[in-house]
């Protein structure tokens, strides 16, 4: 099958990086199921996902929970395999682990994170079908000097080098450190998920080997940042081991350089609906590898 055959009888939706940025209202809902979908999350939860395109919530894991996930991150951290695995990503300076990925397939324990209905269940209310794991990882952001991850849609990346047609697809970052005001934390533009902005330049070949250290392709502009930013406003988001934060593919978000003695853990996954799966990518020459952008479509169980 060729690079084009799988996406040519879809009609793109979302265009980007082309020769010039370009924004567009969104063409998908929001949220997929109905407003009274039995859940974790409540139809107050839900309307208000609806509304800014997130849902924090202060207390997912109780403390033996944070004690036995963040133990298991330090775990794989300190493993020399893992490190030489190739889903390991160090920080360019440091060389210090910044994340590692398709965590749910190389650790057990973060894998029954992810089967946990707390978790999958509100991700199945949210896109209102079965789901599976797009990507997982864990976030390791360790003090003095960890780099932030610019401003970016993650929808912008995954329609573009994965291939995911439509706006399907939910990220929950889970806090294993707490989240200060000072340690690199998540920003979001509340309402931007509304918004698609189709960034200029084309996607380099293995664009991934760079951007899941420093974020450049797909990257918006100043100025449509900060028309963003007038339009909508920055949430910073803070909270204490166990809190957790839902969010929608399509939100603008980032974070700063962790200059602080305070790493700033996390793990973070995404789900796709089984209604939404990956064809070839939109808007890049190759395939991202599997462990970035998943082809295995078995919904979790």
């Amino acid at each position: 099958m060729s690079p084009t055959s799988a996406t040519s009888t879809l009609t793109d939706l979302y265009p980007t990086r082309g020769a010039a940025e370009v924004s567009a209202p969104r063409q998908d809902p929001v949220l997929w199921g109905a407003p009274d979908t039995p859940g974790p999350f409540t139809a107050d939860d839900l309307m208000a996902y609806q509304r800014d395109g997130f849902r924090a919530l202060d207390r997912l894991l109780d403390d033996d929970e944070v004690t036995l996930y963040r133990a298991e991150l330090e775990r794989l951290v300190a493993d020399p395999s893992v490190r030489a695995d190739e889903r390991s990503i160090v920080e360019p300076k440091s060389k210090e682990i910044r994340s590692v990925f398709e965590v749910h397939r190389i650790s057990e324990v973060f894998g029954r994170l992810v089967r946990d209905e707390r978790i999958v269940g509100r991700a199945r209310q949210l896109l209102g079908s079965d789901v599976y794991v797009h990507q997982s990882r864990i976030n390791v952001k360790p003090g003095f000097g960890a780099g932030g991850f610019y401003w970016h849609s993650d929808f912008e990346t995954w329609h573009a080098e994965d291939g995911l047609p439509n706006m399907r697809t939910v990220s929950v970052s889970i806090a294993l450190t707490e989240n200060l005001d000072t340690n690199g934390g998540l920003m979001i533009m509340p309402g931007s998920h509304r918004t698609f902005l189709g960034c200029a330049g084309a996607t380099p070949e293995d664009n991934y080997r760079k951007s899941l250290q420093m974020q450049d392709a797909g990257t918006p502009s100043d100025g449509a940042l900060t028309s963003l930013a007038d339009e909508h406003g920055i949430r910073l988001f803070t909270g204490g081991a166990g809190s957790a934060t839902w969010f929608d593919c399509n939100c603008m978000h980032g974070s700063g350089d962790n200059i602080t003695p305070y790493p700033r853990s996390n793990v973070f996954i995404v789900f796709n609906s089984v209604q939404n799966q990956a064809v070839e990518p939109f808007a890049a020459p190759v395939r991202r590898p599997e462990f970035v952008g998943a082809r295995d479509f078995t919904p979790v169980r």
